[in-house]
């Protein structure tokens, strides 16, 4: 027991070398903690993140029936749009390996808990750790006589890809490719993509959880969002294929209609509310006014019509819920659990796996706030505090010289 406890310490130190793929599971606290594995010669690709390191992932192995299973989980974790926001963010976790965790705990989607997990348990799961600052989908890089800088994320995507193939990979029966916020953006940009890797005779579907932004006007009246991603695309410079090219691939769509992210940065930015009026709603959605709560079941119109010919494609799903959160896949306690939230009485989980694995209904549209009561409304305090995590879904900015990126993805394409 001594001997256990000494190596969790010595992992969370980093004592031990990065490429170590060994797992632990502390039984006591019931949680996988599973080690970051560094993706060897990245750097003569140019795979590496905002301050050259190499990229990263943890993997956690599957078994049994679940062997030939994949499920690839992009990390969330905002976005930088110039120089001086990328710069500080190549000194943290979110853009140098160097500074990252190097365990990181796998709940959700990724536990290996049947109980926790029905449907990918015993799957090979990975978490594709973020550190190029724009969702895994610039490839271009600053360099001056102070600062270097690398946007990378399209190569460190192959990068890792490329590594896993013979771990198992390139005999894939069933392939899943999801993510968080940030994430989640990064799976439109890569889904279809990753067919090309995978047997022809793969199953591969993905699905964005809380990655479904939208371009709307904050309560000033005002088009916040857009200058920040404007300058996101510009300075990152995206391939636009990516953005342009309609997502063939099946696809599941994860969202709050009240999405904190949103909400804090897109509906109510602070330069929107120069005065504080939305704090105490912001807090605590039962401290909200009428009208600021009319005013977000706009918000949610716009959302339901934004997904409404999404609704009638055969091979989607969706579980759009009332709840204020965001990311919901790796949350334990919203994915699977006594607890969880629930549309007709079913868990995110039971959802997502009735629309992989074709069992039946796939498209659950909560009612408005608040009348759900399998919710927990209260927003933990650290959710509104974080920069805007990914791009509107539909943004139009003028991005590289001569094309623009158009991010409208008409969901009809499914």
């Amino acid at each position: 027991m001594m001997m256990s406890a000494l190596w969790v310490v010595l992992m969370l130190l980093g004592v031990t070398p990065w490429r170590s793929i060994h797992c632990l599971e502390v039984k006591q606290e019931k949680r996988l903690l599973v080690a970051m594995t560094l993706v060897p010669h990245a750097g003569s690709t140019g795979a590496v993140c905002l301050d050259g390191s190499p990229p990263a992932y943890h993997l956690h192995e599957g078994l049994g029936s679940g062997a030939r299973n994949w499920l690839l989980q992009f990390e969330g974790g905002g976005w930088c749009n110039d120089v001086a926001s990328c710069a500080a963010r190549s000194k943290t976790r979110r853009g140098s390996t160097r500074y990252m965790n190097k365990l990181e705990v796998f709940s959700g989607i990724l536990s290996n808990d049947s109980t926790a997990n029905p449907d990918f348990y015993d799957w090979n799961r990975v978490k594709l750790r973020y550190c190029d600052g724009a969702s895994f989908g610039g490839d271009s890089e600053f360099l001056n006589s102070t600062t270097a800088l690398y946007f990378r994320g399209q190569r460190i995507w192959k990068a890792i890809v490329l590594d896993l193939l013979p771990k198992g990979l390139i005999q894939a029966d069933k392939v899943l490719l999801s993510g968080c916020s940030a994430g989640g953006l990064a799976t439109f940009l890569h889904c279809d993509d990753l067919t090309r890797f995978v047997p022809e005779t793969a199953t591969v579907k993905c699905i964005s959880d809380a990655g479904f932004f939208l371009d709307v006007r904050d309560v000033s009246g005002q088009y916040t969002i857009r200058s920040f991603f404007s300058s996101l695309v510009s300075l990152q410079c995206f391939f636009p294929q990516h953005a342009l090219s309609y997502i063939r691939t099946p696809y599941f769509i994860l969202n709050s209609a009240y999405d904190v992210y949103q909400f804090h940065h897109i509906f109510v930015p602070p330069s929107a509310d120069p005065r504080g009026r939305w704090y105490s709603c912001k807090l605590n959605p039962m401290a909200c006014s009428p009208i600021q709560i009319a005013i977000l079941q706009g918000f949610r119109n716009e959302m339901l019509e934004a997904l409404e010919s999404f609704e009638g494609s055969q091979n989607g799903g969706l579980f759009i819920n009332s709840c204020f959160t965001h990311c919901q896949s790796e949350l334990q306690e919203a994915w699977f659990g006594p607890s969880s939230p629930r549309l007709h009485n079913k868990t995110i989980a039971e959802v997502v796996g009735d629309w992989y694995f074709g069992r039946g209904m796939a498209k659950e549209v909560d009612c408005p706030y608040p009348c759900d009561s399998t919710c927990d409304d209260l927003i933990p305090s650290n959710q509104g505090r974080e920069v805007p995590s990914t791009t509107p879904l539909r943004i139009c900015t003028i991005g590289c010289p001569l094309f623009v990126i158009c991010l409208l993805l008409p969901l009809m394409i499914i």
